[in-house]
């Protein structure tokens, strides 16, 4: 999709150098970057910020990074690197906004914590399938491109099915829902005709 951007660029080193120092023995010095529900005990505000720079393995990390990689540079280059900005992390507050909330009535326990950046990875590949819907798109798997809009529309909908019926477990679904909602709204009805000429 063109040449890596600098939003893009720092925000997978951040997330690599958070991951590097969270798995060496370092780590168990540093403070608990996970997201608690804000009922827990262990709930620090920073955690709000912090969880977004945290990865449950290397397979999580890859996944989320390799999403930012492909498909943020050409969100940033349209949007331009603070609306970029403003996205990447209106859809990770999004993503516990949304998670809390079904934390608050019950549908997750409160005491698993949250981690990683896929609640605002998932909000920047919805603003591109919002941007450019009709883009076409391969998924390792899947040997035939697929439109932005049908391969995301799919992932939502896959999310809200895990996530109202339990499947999948250990994925946090809900998170992704609220980066997506969030994305969408942004891109479409307030980023949408900021393109940089």
């Amino acid at each position: 999709m063109g040449q890596i951007t600098d939003v893009v660029k720092n925000l997978i080193i951040l997330n690599v150098v958070f991951f590097l120092l969270t798995y060496l023995p370092l780590g168990e010095m540093l403070p608990d970057f996970k997201l608690y529900y804000p009922g827990d005990t262990r709930f620090k505000p920073f955690q709000v910020i912090s969880h977004m720079f945290m990865h449950g393995g290397p397979n999580h990390l890859i996944m989320n990074m390799l999403g930012l990689f492909f498909l943020g540079p050409t969100v940033e280059r349209y949007l331009g690197a603070k609306k970029f900005f403003i996205l990447y992390f209106a859809c990770g507050l999004g993503a516990v906004v949304l998670r809390s909330l079904v934390q608050y009535i019950g549908f997750i326990p409160d005491h698993i914590p949250a981690v990683g950046a896929s609640g605002a990875v998932v909000g920047v590949v919805t603003a591109f399938a919002t941007l450019f819907p009709h883009q076409k798109l391969y998924l390792m798997f899947i040997p035939v491109p697929v439109k932005a809009m049908y391969m995301v529309g799919a992932f939502i909908a896959f999310d809200l099915y895990c996530g109202l019926t339990g499947a999948m477990s250990g994925i946090a679904h809900f998170a992704h829902l609220g980066g997506a909602i969030v994305g969408f709204i942004l891109t479409y009805f307030f980023f949408r005709h900021s393109y940089r000429r």
